[in-house]
């Protein structure tokens, strides 16, 4: 397939096809490191020294979790942004290159999960509140999310037997059977991490919504928070993750049809910028999750900006009606 205009390349050698775009994709890193960091780093302050999550019998454990993933892709993104500084999809060094596919899809498969498994947790307690389930057992305890970890660890093999970064999947021709195997694992996984946990969520979020709908006795103020939570993790899941999946469906349609190859680079730097918006999954996760929680607000004001506060914030306990410390709060 020839290249009219002379302009595009092709995405098999990694190199940016339009190097001004990828420049602002890593200024857009850049800042997303700058903001989510220090958020996401106070939160993780917060969870271990003031609410001690794991004593919590709450889904502070799932939470805590979450932000660690979240924590551990930002230390990818300078590293993703230099390369596309530097005019490459990804760092020539194979070593940089294979760590950051494993730290990538690992922590942001973490994030997923731990997303996931918060809304199932809800789901069970609102729609479900008195019937014995297998995960509210577990959340007691850290041992399920060690368990969500390790098996996150072999999704993330099949991406790094070959440069999944340049989207060298199902190549045109000269692909041997093993090859378009590889290939086929490394799609299913990507798109099943995402997918499958996108179908739960809608199914949690349709049930609570219509389960806190019919609580005609309620507190209206608590009615609209609880439906703005389970609308906001829908909305953060769509907005992050759906828009990259759909440009990679694309863009593997284009390599298996008979397409000229500057499209394909058009469609490569489409889901390049797509999944640069995926990142900003580590800035949303502590807004929805925790900042929707009025506990966890006054608790986060009176440790970093207490100036905002005009009393000492109190917090009642719901179990016995009186007050308790702020440090003893639990998020969810």
């Amino acid at each position: 397939m020839g290249n009219p205009n002379g302009t595009y390349q092709l995405i098999e050698d990694c190199k940016a096809a339009d190097e001004g775009l990828y420049k602002f994709y890593a200024a857009v890193m850049i800042v997303i490191f700058i903001m989510a960091l220090p958020l996401n780093a106070s939160v993780i302050h917060l969870f271990i020294f003031k609410l001690k999550f794991w004593k919590s019998n709450t889904n502070n454990i799932f939470l805590f979790n979450l932000v660690l993933a979240d924590i551990l892709l930002l230390i990818c993104l300078p590293i993703k942004a230099h390369s596309f500084i530097q005019g490459e999809r990804r760092s020539e060094n194979e070593i940089i290159c294979k760590a950051m596919l494993f730290m990538l899809f690992l922590n942001r498969g973490a994030s997923i999960a731990f997303l996931t498994v918060t809304s199932i947790d809800r789901y069970f307690n609102v729609v479900h509140p008195g019937r014995k389930n297998l995960l509210k057992t577990l959340k007691k305890s850290p041992q399920i999310s060690v368990l969500i970890w390790v098996l996150l660890l072999p999704l993330t093999i099949p991406t790094m037997l070959k440069n999944f970064d340049c989207c060298n999947s199902l190549h045109k021709e000269n692909a041997t059977l093993i090859e378009d195997v590889v290939d086929s694992i490394r799609e299913t996984v990507f798109f099943t991490q995402i997918l499958i946990p996108f179908v739960i969520l809608v199914y949690c979020t349709v049930r609570i919504v219509n389960r806190l709908r019919k609580k005609t006795v309620w507190d209206r103020t608590k009615l609209k928070r609880a439906v703005f939570l389970v609308s906001g993790v829908m909305v953060l899941f769509s907005f992050c993750f759906l828009p990259c999946t759909i440009a990679r469906i694309v863009l593997l349609v284009i390599r298996v049809q008979d397409i000229p190859d500057y499209i394909e680079d058009k469609a490569a730097v489409a889901f390049d910028g797509l999944m640069v918006l995926s990142y900003m999954d580590c800035l949303l996760d502590p807004l929805v999750y925790c900042f929707c929680s009025t506990k966890f607000k006054a608790l986060y004001l009176s440790s970093y900006f207490p100036f905002l506060l005009k009393g000492a914030p109190q917090v009642i306990d719901s179990s016995t009606g009186q007050t308790a410390k702020i440090t003893n709060t639990t998020v969810i």
